[in-house]
């Protein structure tokens, strides 16, 4: 599978973007998805998850209550809508994708996803 992320840019602190992460090669489906992110200096954290039915997400504490992952599989696209926008979250946005037989399962560790997009960058404004 190849991943295709896009929608980052720059926006000022408080406002929004939703990145889009398109999958070729094989369908969405088949994969839990999850975002990371790489800020300038800093090593590559986890941001958000999303099992493969869809129904469990799970985010970084800072992100929770402003970050929010879906999954549109007849679109072949995972969504990462983000508000409120901090300038600490200026990076660096990866998507990528956890071959897992399990629909229920999410998880957060970088080794757990086989497959990474080229990443999209984001930077917020003070």
């Amino acid at each position: 599978v190849q991943l295709q992320a896009s929608g980052g840019g720059l926006v000022q602190a408080g406002g929004s973007l939703r990145l889009s992460c398109t999958t070729s090669g094989r369908t969405v489906r088949d994969y839990a998805m999850g975002w990371f992110r790489q800020a300038p200096g800093k090593e590559r954290e986890f941001v958000a998850a999303i099992s493969r039915s869809g129904g469990v997400t799970r985010y970084k504490e800072s992100v929770r209550d402003r970050f929010a992952i879906s999954r549109d599989n007849a679109k072949n696209t995972v969504y990462l809508l983000m508000n409120s926008l901090k300038p600490e979250d200026t990076a660096v946005y990866y998507c990528a994708a956890d071959f897992t037989p399990l629909l229920t399962v999410v998880r957060l560790n970088e080794s757990s996803y086989i497959t990474w997009g080229q990443g999209t960058l984001v930077t917020v404004s003070s």
